[in-house]
């Protein structure tokens, strides 16, 4: 009997591009997820004849294997995403939306294939994403007061939060338990109305950024800055999200966030919001990857820190 797969990033925008499309195209699917840095779900699929795939918010380049086997299976992918990727193969099973875009995410990808019918999760998935100016543009034909569109960008930011982690151990819940109950909200103020867990995140989220918040830059230029977060479950959560309020406080810096493991460190990277470019080629150089406004490296060994350093300051000199 072929079956049904929603595989999504567990971060904002991959929660928030599939609650778009579910509530505009209910499916009964299995649903395939994890830590943010979880980029290679499809691999978790043995995908059989007439089986439906789709897929949000990963790379089709960390998926392509994985994509072909599919495909030779027989089975039919959609995919919308808005990551760094080769060429994205042609095979009449594969309807692919892809956008690289600095400006875009999944969640607008998705919004535009939707004509906009689920507007207001296309926006918190854009805040999520730290596409702050384009969450602000999606979010003009909805009317929203700056009370409400602060609410949304907050409610981003917590759903971004919960992304983050070495595990699903370290997370505040599960990315699979979470969107279960964000697909009961056609409308994502309810959701924070009425729902326990956005407090929970919230309240947690703050915790853990005051603790970043006293952590000073290991190395900083004018152009850029790094920071190194001790190895424990608090700085592994919050990494990403405070690697966008530094963004935010200083456009024109690239920041570089490390997070100490063992026997080395692991990467989120910000290009400066004001020319958001590099950060995708440069972690791709480290065997890492993403996009060219944020990317990251799953494993930088600790004998390559201060080649990363440099190469980091160099690529985003002014």
């Amino acid at each position: 009997m072929p079956k049904s797969y929603d595989i999504f990033n567990g971060d904002a925008d991959g929660l928030c591009a599939l609650q778009q499309l579910r509530l505009d195209q209910p499916v009964d699917a299995e649903l395939v997820t994890g830590v943010k840095r979880d980029i290679r779900l499809l691999e978790r699929v043995r995908a059989q004849p007439g089986d439906e795939l789709t897929v949000l918010d990963v790379s089709v380049k960390s998926n392509a294997a994985a994509l072909a086997r599919a495909l030779e299976a027989g089975a039919r992918v959609r995919y919308f995403d808005h990551h760094l990727a080769d060429a994205v193969p042609s095979h009449d099973r594969l309807e692919a939306h892809i956008d690289t875009a600095p400006d875009m995410c999944t969640s607008l990808v998705v919004d535009r294939y939707l004509k906009g019918r689920q507007r207001s999760w296309a926006v918190v998935g854009a805040f999520g994403d730290n596409l702050v100016s384009a969450a602000v543009a999606a979010a003009q034909p909805l009317r929203l007061d700056h009370t409400e569109l602060a609410r949304l960008h907050e409610l981003g930011d917590c759903l971004n939060y919960n992304a983050y982690g070495e595990t699903v151990d370290d997370l505040h819940y599960h990315p699979a338990d979470l969107y279960r109950t964000i697909a009961r909200y056609r409308d994502p103020r309810l959701f924070m109305f009425d729902e326990p867990i956005f407090n929970v995140l919230r309240s947690a989220y703050a915790e853990d950024l005051y603790r970043a918040g006293e952590t000073g830059p290991h190395r900083s230029t004018e152009s850029s800055a790094v920071y190194v977060l001790p190895d424990a479950a608090w700085s592994r959560r919050v990494v990403g999200l405070w690697g966008n309020r530094l963004a935010q406080g200083a456009p024109r810096r690239a920041h570089a966030l490390l997070v100490a493991r063992p026997g080395g460190y692991r990467v989120s990277v910000r290009a400066p919001l004001e020319r958001p470019t590099g950060a995708g080629t440069l972690c791709e150089s480290f065997e890492g990857g993403g996009r060219e406004a944020a990317a990251g490296i799953e494993h930088l060994p600790a004998r390559e820190l201060d080649r990363f350093i440099a190469a980091f300051e160099n690529a985003f000199r002014q």
